[in-house]
């Protein structure tokens, strides 16, 4: 998802909704019984718990499923072993050519980023653009589908993890600018060697600074990774905001289908209903 630059009468309706969520104060803590939300597809139909440790983000979310908002749209970007996208509002009548991924409502929720939150396989989380706040689309979301990894990986994927936040440690560092502005030139360009020679400086000088706290995966969360699955390097970077509880063999379905060079689905899969169980 690129931008935020497309409204529709619909995200606008929405945008009316949303001054009173975003200003809400939720008492709720993590113990307290979590919301669920039933997600029926043409697949299947799929049930979420939303996370009380996110309350921007699951208030946000129960706003837009309470006035149908995610009704007939489209999981338009569907990665096997990754994750399946869904939410774009110009989804919902798109046609099999359309280019997907960058409706949204205009408006965006703030980060909520919890070490205890990970991207564990049917873990709900918000999609987004490289904003340096990370904050994230309003509409726009993932459930991870994942691989299950090994120690081996699982110490990659941390590295991956550590090197994305040296690039957000020394964003508002003027010094860095050149040397971020050419970690983004050789990101644009898909040149990806380019891209980790240069991750790799700015990780090593990163690790010298008295206020840069790597990032050392739990072992609980490794032990996860291995027997369920997941995407690790993910994991503090995009806000994470609720679970799977049911329907695992409905996001099996989906992420196996075929899908074009652009990762849409050739055949659509489309969100029928959203809506908050009583």
């Amino acid at each position: 998802m690129n931008s935020f630059l497309k409204f529709s009468l619909l995200t606008l309706l929405i945008l009316s909704f949303w001054g009173c969520n975003q200003k809400t104060e939720s008492s709720s803590s993590p113990e307290e019984q979590r919301h669920k939300v039933e997600m029926v597809t043409n697949y299947g139909t799929m049930i979420i718990e939303l996370y009380n440790e996110t309350p921007l983000h699951r208030d946000n979310f129960i706003n837009l499923a309470n006035n149908n908002a995610y009704d007939s749209l489209l999981f338009h970007r569907v990665i096997n072993k990754f994750m399946i996208q869904g939410g774009d509002p110009d989804s919902r009548k798109a046609q099999p050519n359309d280019t997907l991924g960058d409706g949204d409502a205009p408006y965006v929720i703030s980060a909520e980023f919890n070490t205890e939150l990970f991207h564990k396989k049917g873990t709900l989380a918000a999609a987004r653009d490289d904003n340096p706040e990370k904050a994230s689309s309003a509409m726009q979301f993932y459930i991870v589908h994942g691989k299950k990894f090994n120690d081996s990986l699982l110490d990659l994927a941390q590295i991956r993890i550590n090197k994305n936040m040296a690039h957000e440690y020394f964003r508002a560092d003027k010094s860095k600018k050149p040397l971020l502005d050419s970690i983004q030139y050789a990101l644009d360009l898909d040149n990806m060697e380019r891209y980790n020679v240069l991750m790799d400086r700015i990780y090593s000088m990163a690790t010298t600074q008295d206020g840069f706290k790597p990032y050392v995966i739990p072992k609980k969360q490794r032990g996860v990774y291995k027997s369920v699955g997941g995407t690790p390097h993910l994991d503090q970077n995009y806000t994470a905001f609720g679970e799977l509880v049911k329907g695992f063999e409905v996001l099996d379905a989906i992420a196996k289908v075929e899908t074009t060079s652009l990762d849409r689905p050739i055949n659509d899969v489309r969100l029928i209903t959203v809506r908050l169980l009583k």
